[in-house]
């Protein structure tokens, strides 16, 4: 597939799932705030309602989120579920390990709380989806697609919400602590983003490898 036809595809995909909600059913709700469709989608730069730097960092994340859908799309339990080996981790696992990035980049960020000191029932729910390993393969299992994109919608909103409080002052603060150096928020922030990238990537991989999926000329 070209790279033209994969944007293409992409944005179409975009377009059509803007009109979708929530149902008993499982259909997934995908708003512009979270998976935007309209045309500043490829604008990089400012936005409406966030300080200007802040801006240009949403409308990076915004646009490194639009590539989830598609590269997941129309994928079944079975598939999210499956295991290559004993050391692989599902594609369920790493839609999941998304959001618990995000979610652990919220606390540290947003609340200034340490990292790795988060409080047990956070560690609970989110570090089998963080660390994945082991427990992970154990514990991320028997999810629908719905299930997955859901939780990474409501785990953006927030994120957004947050981002709506603050300030470009904020974002250029300084974590002196962290373990790879002296660290602003817009790092932080960027490597949430960079990690969206590399993670839809294995999951491409590992989606081309699934039983009966069809070449990239199909």
């Amino acid at each position: 597939m070209s790279e033209m036809q994969y944007l293409s595809d992409r944005r179409s995909f975009l377009s059509a799932a803007a009109a979708v909600s929530v149902t008993a059913s499982g259909l997934i709700q995908l708003p512009e705030s979270v998976f935007a469709s309209d045309d500043s989608i490829n604008i990089i730069g400012p936005k409406p309602g966030y300080s200007p730097q802040i801006g240009t960092l949403v409308s990076m994340l915004t646009w490194m989120q639009t590539a989830i859908p598609p590269a997941v799309k129309g994928l079944t339990q079975g598939d999210l579920d499956h295991l290559f080996d004993s050391h692989a981790n599902t594609i369920g696992a790493l839609l999941l390990h998304l959001a618990a990035t995000e979610t652990y980049y919220q606390l540290n960020t947003f609340e200034r709380t340490n990292w790795d000191s988060w409080p047990e029932a956070v560690k609970q729910k989110w570090d089998p989806a963080m660390n994945l390993g082991k427990l992970g393969r154990e514990t991320i299992k028997g999810h629908d697609l719905a299930y997955y994109l859901n939780i990474q919608r409501e785990t953006r909103e927030r994120s957004l919400a947050e981002f709506r409080k603050r300030d470009d002052a904020w974002l250029m603060s300084v974590d002196k602590t962290w373990p790879w150096g002296p660290t602003d928020n817009y790092c932080k922030w960027f490597h949430v983003c960079e990690h969206i990238s590399h993670h839809t990537g294995q999951i491409a991989f590992l989606r081309k490898r699934l039983r009966g999926a069809k070449p990239d000329s199909e």
